[in-house]
């Protein structure tokens, strides 16, 4: 981690800047995130066709930050917070332990990396 980053805190929202979009994650400390991923290798598609992905699986998983953001830049950003107040951190934490390892509908739109973590700090849902 560099110097010039913000030290993320339990709770906090961490935005993953890969390519040409972000990915987000949670951070849950000690140096661990929870986040959604896509793995259509191993979790096949929700549609009745495979021809038809318009809504597929991911899957809840906790990883070190380091690893998820590999060499990509990332950031804390608690945009939200101007919107509704988060949570208590003890609370942020044990709803996201309970989602490890679960399987999820994923969307670009509606379901997505942003949109968990965002229910999971803010406790519902939270738009721009």
């Amino acid at each position: 981690m560099t110097a010039d980053k913000q030290y993320p805190k339990p709770g906090d929202l961490i935005e993953i800047q890969q390519g040409c979009y972000e990915h987000w994650a949670l951070y849950m400390g000690d140096g661990n995130v929870i986040h959604v991923i896509t793995g259509e290798e191993e979790i096949p598609s929700l549609s009745a066709s495979s021809e038809t992905r318009l809504i597929r699986k991911a899957q809840v998983k906790k990883e070190l930050l380091k690893d998820v953001a590999g060499s990509d830049d990332w950031h804390v950003n608690n945009k939200y917070d101007c919107l509704q107040t988060p949570l208590p951190v003890e609370e942020i934490i044990q709803r996201a332990e309970q989602w490890i390892g679960s399987i999820v509908p994923y969307d670009v739109i509606g379901s997505n990396p942003e949109g968990f973590v965002r229910k999971l700090r803010y406790g519902g849902q939270v738009s721009d």
